[in-house]
Order: C-alpha cells, then structure tokens, then sequence
C-alpha cells in the first residue's frame, strides 16, 4: 500500500473502516484520525465509544452478510479493520477475493481467529506449537466425556466465541461442570453451542506479547503481565520480568502464528510461561485488553502501532516507563453514568485515566481504565489500583 495519506473528507481521502468501536477500537480510530485518515466506525448499537470520534458512525448487526456488504459497498473503505469477532468473515473473504477492499491484517486471519477452534487447530496441530491439552465439545455430555477421558481436573471451559474472556471458567470437579457449560453458553458473542475444554497447565504466569508486522519486519513489545478474574483482565503491567531464552521462545512462537496468519497489524499473542517453557494460549489479529497499559509506557502504544503498520509507516516499539493498568467497572446497571472521584484519582503524579464513554453501564461493565507509572512495576501496580479505585461511577 502506498504511504500517501490523502485528506478526510475529499475525493483523495485515506478511508479505514473499523467493525467494532469499543474502548480499543475508539483509541485504533484516534490514531488514525491523528494520521490524518477518514474514519468510519461500525458497531452494532449506537454512540459506542468509536463512533463518538470517529467522521462517520454506522449501526449495523456486523453478523449479518447482507448488511455488512452493503455496508462496505456503500462507504468503499480502501482498508477494513475488524476489532471484534463477531463478524461475517466469510463475507470479508468475498470482498478480499474479489480485490474491493483490504481487510487487516487477512480476511483468512479474521476468520481463523474469530472462533478459538480455527486458531487452536492452527497453532497446535498445523504449526506443531505448543499448547494445554484441549478438546471441543457441543454438549455437556461430551464436555463431562472429554474430562472424563483425559482431560481431567482441574481444567478451562470456553466458548469457542467470545472475547475478553466472557463465558470462561475454572472447573475444579464435577460439581462445577454443568455450571460451566451454562456460564460458556451464556457468554458466547455468537450462539454457537460449542466449547473449547483445556487441561490445565501448572504455569508461574501469563503474558500477552504484542506483535507488530509491519512494512519493516516483525517487531515486539516488552512482555505485559495480567490479573485475570472469570477470564477478564481486571489489571496488566510492563514490563513482565521473562528468563531471557522464555523470551526468545515466545518471541519464536509469536512469530510463526503471526507470520502464518499474515498481513500486517498489531496481534496480541498469549502466552503461558514456566521457567523457560512456553506455551501458545490465543492471538487477536488487534489490539487487546491488557496492552491498554502502552497508553503510558510506550513511545507508541498498541493503537499507534497498529494504525500505523496498516498504514505501512514505521513503528517504535521501545518503552519509555514502568508502568500499570487497573479496571474500572460500572458498578451499576445504569445508562448515562455520572463519574466522581476523577480529580482524587488524578490527583497523584504519573497517573492517568480513560473513560470509555459506553452509553450503558453493567456491574461488571468495563467503563475506564486507570493507568500509572512509576520507577518499577509494583509500585506502577499499587498507583494504578489507587487511582481505579477513587472514581465512583453512579447512576445520574
């Protein structure tokens, strides 16, 4: 792709759709605007987060084929961005074949790691990486079976749709596992009925590694350490402390699954890690999560990176600071949420927040993200708590 940028909002315009403007895709969507492109944000409700910065907002069920090609066919985006999973890939890999539109990184990429079986099968049985002891499941019959049959306890219940960990959990004994089933069913982003059941491995940690594949080869990001409760990232960190050669081996494992995948983009590639041994967990070809600590330890945080290896420009992957992330969740089930507390939280220096604008708030919504820094990680990771924990979301 060329590096000309041509003006918003003339005949020359750069345009770049993102299907899917949640608090990842809205920073995705600054960086691009800062870029100077035209920005058209797809979500399926309105005023989400994206389209609030975003030069055209569009509503659409990103599921459904119809509506997403007329969509694209209407708009003609040179670029389309998926930051969600639940999308008409098969639609994406249409439109890529026919040369209408480029979709980030690959629409086949889109499409294998939209549900966790096409990327699982990739890692572990095509590209030989290494991984927990897994099986796939489409009752709760077979799921009891494929415990029963090797998996044992405990083990980890996922849909094989969902993102930020929805639907996931640990069962420990036969108690937990019909309890399980209901909880992935639940949780899934598209009825599918099918789970993923994972041995559990005795690992020390685990990481995302962020991986860009830019115009200029294969760069990574120091490691992010992560807290997660029911499968949800309620804290991250960087840099996470790694033996040097559990470095190399997830930076080698990194590389093939995204080098297999193609394209260019950020990926976010989990990790787990004992020692110097590492296993793959998952890849999201986009941003994730955890890497929203970058917005103040890196010189360029994930959502730059990743606007700028699609665009085909340079990146910088360096740190500038220790630093942590810490949730905030919404508190309440409530629209229109009144925030108190965003002096105090600020009020301590190397501190920061951002508050997603979601129009509607859950109890275990996530609505913001507090971020430090500091001389090392613990003391970032005791700031950052601190300062989440002063805002007071409410209902108005």
């Amino acid at each position: 792709m060329s590096t000309s940028i041509g003006t918003p909002l003339s005949p020359q315009a750069t345009r770049v759709m993102l299907l899917g403007s949640g608090e990842l895709g809205k920073e995705v969507l600054i960086a691009l605007q800062r870029l100077g492109v035209e920005t058209i944000a797809v979500d399926r409700y309105d005023n989400a987060p994206g389209q609030q910065v975003a030069h055209h907002a569009r509503t659409i069920q990103m599921s459904d084929a119809a509506a997403l090609r007329a969509l694209i066919e209407a708009d003609k985006p040179m670029l389309v961005v998926p930051e969600i999973e639940a999308i008409a890939t098969a639609e994406l890999q249409k439109f890529e074949a026919e040369g209408l539109v480029r979709v980030i990184p690959t629409a086949r990429a889109a499409r294998l790691t939209m549900d966790r079986e096409g990327i699982r099968r990739l890692a572990a049985e095509t590209l030989g990486l290494p991984t927990s002891p897994y099986q796939f499941c489409d009752s709760l019959a077979e799921l009891q079976a494929a415990i029963d049959g090797g998996i044992g306890y405990p083990c980890i219940v996922k849909p094989v749709m969902s993102s930020s960990g929805k639907g996931q959990s640990k069962i420990d004994g036969p108690a937990d596992v019909a309890r399980a089933w209901d909880y992935a069913m639940a949780g899934g982003r598209v009825s599918h009925g099918r789970v993923i059941v994972e041995g559990f491995i005795d690992f020390d940690y685990e990481i995302t590694l962020l991986t860009v594949r830019a115009a200029s080869g294969t760069h990574y990001c120091e490691p992010i350490g992560h807290v997660q409760v029911s499968g949800d990232y309620v804290e991250s960190w960087q840099p996470h402390p790694m033996h040097p050669a559990a470095l190399a081996r997830a930076q080698q494992i990194a590389q093939t699954i995204t080098a297999d995948l193609g394209g260019q983009g950020l990926f976010g590639v989990e990790l787990f890690v004992k020692g110097e041994e590492v296993w793959f967990s998952e890849v999201s070809p986009r941003p994730h999560d955890t890497g929203m600590v970058t917005m103040i330890t890196q010189w360029q945080n994930e959502f730059e990176l990743h606007a700028r290896a699609i665009l085909g420009l340079p990146v910088d992957t360096s740190l500038k600071a220790h630093g942590a992330s810490a949730v905030i969740y919404g508190g309440v089930d409530a629209a229109g949420l009144v925030f108190d507390g965003v002096a105090d939280a600020l009020s301590e220096p190397g501190t920061d927040l951002r508050l997603f604008g979601k129009p509607e708030s859950f109890v275990k919504r996530r609505m913001g993200v507090a971020l430090a820094r500091d001389t090392d990680v613990d003391a970032a990771r005791a700031k950052a708590k601190r300062a989440a924990a002063k805002v007071k979301p409410r209902a108005a």
